[in-house]
């Protein structure tokens, strides 16, 4: 049986022939595409372990081996916008720990960096990166201490006498391999959230495995008008219903088969590709791009067995009333109950507005699961809204080609919402991405920030805290405004008796102190009242994205003398915003004060929004793989639909239809169920979208703007040419030859 059901399978020529290469294909792009996602959720898990070590002198863990202790000072710093995750430390003894990339420690006056790192450094003149690291690069960094292959690390070897005193440094005589039980800022190094990641990729792989499990819906639909007809005849003249379902079984499974064989080749071809994707905001290692046995396993094994499964509910109707199907009976129309799920993904992320989970695995519970539900819901409560608008139109409306394609969609809605579906579900991922995305971006402040706030470069201590120093030697000015491109410096003092504090402030919160003749020269921090000595500017100015040039700070009651006595808290520091002063202004800083951060302002926000780029890039996959997939499905649907309906048209135009009424039949049947559930799809995206950003961040949903309705209505207006080029078909496959009865 297994070997008539092969040769029948490719009995009809190139119609089966073609209709087995669509199933193959539309398998192996879900395959890839599944096996990519699983791969990067992996390589996210991979990169975290290989930056375990970075959590070494975690204030929670406790070390204990007998081993020489080894002074460790982890922190960052930053170059032209990218982060540089630096370790100092000091061995003192030989049997000190030693950090995974290494063979051995880097003596005092040494260091090891990173590939990027060590690159990055023979590109850049010393004076803006090379002379913050004391002493010679003695060595490269191994892959196994780096999550990416763009990671900036360097290990710089001291004298324990160099890094005893400097906050947060700490003795360790074991490098961590495990992320600790609790962790403050004394943990620099955790790496990617892998946790949030896997939350975002999860959702992205629904989001491509969904178009394309109705994609390969649709490329089984090819000739199914045909085969059930023919599965119809094999049960009249004798075969048992197990025969007829082994058939379609093994033709079904052998194109999934085929699929699954390259759709491992593709993720194969894919790789490289993936790897350069960045997801985390860096690149993946490609190594690190791996599947595990059950993956691979449960993907070669579940898609062929998925697909018989298809087959078997597809043969419901032949095996039980093979009669009915020769006669093509009107299906059962379908019931309110259909949009239940789609009700209860909108009811599930609506409960969770003012209750959020309070972990992140209560979170992925909630929002993953309330997100795959919709989409869920939409395709299941598709063709119920798609009967119930073509009811509607059909009590509005007295034109043929209206009346038969409203009277087609109502007896059987199912078949016209297939071909949409695919679309529909792209529009709704993309419609809540977007809307994320861009809401969050709105609110957290753009990447870039203030145009003249860019320039400013700044070394500052916890304003609550400590000062910074006691006063800044006059070299140090004199190097900073010696560096070309440098506009102005101002020394920001504290202000430890509270004068001029605003007394609706918070206790102990005193304003800042910076001179007059100072302020003029990094006037984005604002201006002093005429004839004033010393203004009282509040700290958290100096970090500011925005500019303050337009604000008038109070006149501190001191003088200019006095206020250069006070410990110093900040220098700040404004430039022409050229890479090459900023950088050179911050060795200069680091070098002065290597206990500090030398920052711009720009480095306060753009840790957090390089992860939302990167998460915005994961949004421009699922558009530009989900749409042309959806498309595909689409024009698919429409070339099954017309092959199906051969004969009925070929009657109809016998009968005297002409074949412009035709095409009018068709094209409303694909538009009106487009059209109206992609509304729905739309407004769900919205109403998602904004459930989930007012549970998880308390954010108010922000317009996505002119762009994105301007691509929605061209992606509509792109489907609906689809349509329309799929219509010259109907006047070959609808000639005379095609009435004769079967």
């Amino acid at each position: 049986m297994i070997a008539f059901a092969l040769r029948l399978a490719v009995s009809g020529g190139r119609e089966a022939l073609a209709r087995l290469a669509v199933i193959t294909a539309a398998v192996a792009i879900g395959v890839g595409l599944l096996l990519s996602t699983l791969a990067s959720i992996n390589a996210v898990g991979k990169a975290n372990d290989r930056v375990l070590w970075t959590n070494t002198g975690a204030a929670s863990r406790t070390d204990t081996a007998p081993v020489d202790p080894l002074w460790w000072w982890a922190h960052g710093d930053f170059h032209d916008g990218k982060e540089i995750f630096r370790v100092d430390v000091a061995a003192t003894g030989p049997t000190s720990p030693v950090p995974p990339g290494l063979a051995e420690l880097p003596a005092p006056g040494e260091y090891y960096a990173s590939p990027a790192l060590t690159a990055l450094l023979r590109e850049t003149p010393a004076v803006e990166l090379g002379d913050r690291f004391p002493g010679r690069q003695a060595g490269v960094l191994g892959e196994e201490a780096l999550p990416s292959p763009d990671s900036l690390y360097v290990i710089v070897g001291r004298t324990p006498a160099e890094i005893e005193h400097l906050p947060g440094a700490s003795k360790v005589t074991t490098i961590a391999t495990a992320l600790p039980s609790s962790c403050d800022h004394s943990c620099p190094g955790l790496g990617v959230r892998g946790d949030a990641m896997t939350l975002i990729l999860s959702v992205v792989a629904g989001a491509l495995i969904f178009p394309v499990v109705v994609f390969i819906g649709t490329a089984t639909r090819l000739s199914a008008a045909t085969r059930e007809q023919r599965y119809a005849a094999m049960r009249l003249v004798g075969a048992t219903p197990r025969q007829v379902s082994v058939i379609s079984t093994v033709e079904s499974t052998v194109a999934a088969v085929a699929g699954a064989v390259l759709g491992f080749a593709l993720h194969l071809l894919l790789r490289p590709l993936v790897a350069t994707v960045p997801f985390t905001g860096d690149r993946f290692f490609l190594e690190d791009l791996t599947l595990t046995p059950l993956q691979l396993v449960g993907t070669a094994l579940g898609v062929p067995v998925a697909a018989a499964v298809a087959a078997r509910l597809a043969l419901r109707r032949v095996t039980i009333s093979p009669l009915g199907v020769s006669r093509r009976v009107t299906p059962k129309p379908p019931t309110f109950w259909r949009a239940l799920p789609l009700l209860a993904g909108l009811v599930e992320l609506g409960y969770f507005v003012n209750r959020r989970p309070q972990t992140t695995d209560g979170q992925t519970a909630a929002y993953l699961t309330g997100f795959l539900v919709i989409m869920f819901g939409l395709v299941i409560a598709g063709p119920w809204l798609t009967m119930v608008a073509a009811r509607a139109v059909a009590l509005r409306t007295s034109r043929p080609a209206t009346l038969i394609a409203v009277r087609r969609l109502a007896d059987d809605p199912k078949a016209g919402f297939r071909s949409v579906a695919g679309l529909v579900l792209a529009l709704f991922v993309t419609t809540a991405t977007v809307c994320v995305i861009g809401t969050i971006n709105e609110n957290r402040g753009a990447l870039a920030g203030d145009p003249e706030t860019r320039v400013a470069v700044e070394q500052s201590a916890d304003f609550d805290g400590p000062p910074m120093t006691d006063a800044v030697p006059e070299q140090v000015l004199a190097g900073l405004r010696a560096v070309p491109g440098v506009r102005g410096t101002a020394v920001v003092h504290t202000n430890p008796d509270g004068i001029a504090r605003d007394p609706n402030e918070r206790p102990g919160f005193y304003p800042s102190l910076v001179r007059c003749s100072e302020l003029a020269q990094v006037p984005v921090a604002g201006h002093c009242p005429a004839g004033a000595e010393v203004a009282a500017v509040p700290g958290w100015i100096f970090n500011d994205l925005h500019s303050n040039a337009a604000h008038e700070w109070p006149a501190a009651p001191i003088s200019a003398a006095e206020a250069a006595k006070l410990p110093v808290q900040t220098v700040y520091v404004t430039t022409d915003g050229s890479t090459a002063a900023m950088e050179q202004t911050r060795t200069l800083l680091t070098q002065a004060y290597p206990q500090y951060q030398a920052r711009t302002v720009d480095d306060r926000g753009t840790a957090q929004q390089r992860q939302w780029v990167g998460w915005q890039q994961l949004a421009n996959v699922v558009l530009l793989t989900t749409l042309p997939i959806a498309g595909c499905s689409l024009a698919v649907s429409v070339v099954a639909g017309l092959s199906d309906r051969r004969r009925p048209f070929a009657m109809l135009r016998l009968t005297g239809a002409p074949l412009r009424l035709l095409r009018r039949v068709i094209g409303l049947e694909s538009a009106l169920p487009l059209l109206v559930v992609a509304a729905i799809a739309t407004g769900t995206g919205f109403a998602a979208s904004a459930m989930f950003l007012k549970s998880q961040m308390h954010y108010d949903l922000v317009s996505p703007g002119a762009v994105f309705f301007g691509l929605v209505l061209l992606g509509l207006a792109a489907s609906l040419g689809i349509i329309a080029s799929t219509l010259p078909l109907l006047k070959r496959l609808t000639g005379p030859e095609a009435a004769r009865n079967g």
